[in-house]
């Protein structure tokens, strides 16, 4: 089996492509080990490698978030971890955990109900044109909600705590929004709930 590892904007975080797929459907982030224990054997594994912060899992990717350890020492271990479970044919998420489309919902959606019509486009932008070339990265930007002219936006993966972040919602998806949907304002992101 032959991973592949790309940097990403971010320089805390790498992206490993295992030749396969991940999650069929929706992502998943483990931001700490107990949720990893409780919803993945792979993300558990992973998170357990001593510097690793943060697992992020799309389609057909891994990225993994480090603390200030260096690549040199984590990223053996870490391509350890996905050779052996992807090698053991286990699912990458436990059957209770439900699917990928599930753990990704981080919370409810906000927005005026006359603001429906506005929302729905800003959806499929986000969906067409902003999320896969994000995933390219090693991330994902989630809808969040729409109030007074402002969109708010969930960044994972990669994308989380990026140094290039905020250049990527302000000159990309703001610029984006902004043409299609006059009505946008702004965008900010937030955390998830």
């Amino acid at each position: 089996m032959f991973i592949q590892t790309e940097s990403t904007p971010n320089p805390q975080t790498l992206k490993f492509l295992p030749g396969r797929v991940v999650l069929e459907n929706g992502t998943a982030e483990f931001l700490d080990r107990t949720d990893a224990e409780a919803r993945s054997k792979l993300a558990a594994r992973l998170m357990a490698i001593e510097g690793v912060t943060a697992v992020f899992f799309g389609y057909d990717f891994v990225t993994v978030t480090k603390d200030e350890t260096a690549w040199q020492h984590l990223k053996p271990a870490i391509l350890a971890g996905l050779m052996e479970h992807f090698l053991s044919n286990e699912p990458v998420m436990a059957a209770h955990a439900g699917t990928g489309a599930e753990v990704s919902d981080s919370g409810e959606e906000f927005f005026d109900a006359g603001d429906e019509g506005l929302v729905i486009t800003i959806k499929e932008l986000l969906e067409t044109r902003v999320r896969p070339a994000v995933a390219q990265d090693g991330g994902d930007i989630t809808f969040r909600g729409f109030r007074d002219g402002v969109v708010f936006l969930n960044m994972r993966g990669s994308c989380a705590g990026c140094p290039s972040s905020t250049a990527t919602l302000k000159h990309g998806i703001e610029n984006l929004l902004r043409h299609f949907v006059p009505e946008v304002e702004a965008v900010e992101a937030m955390e998830a709930a």
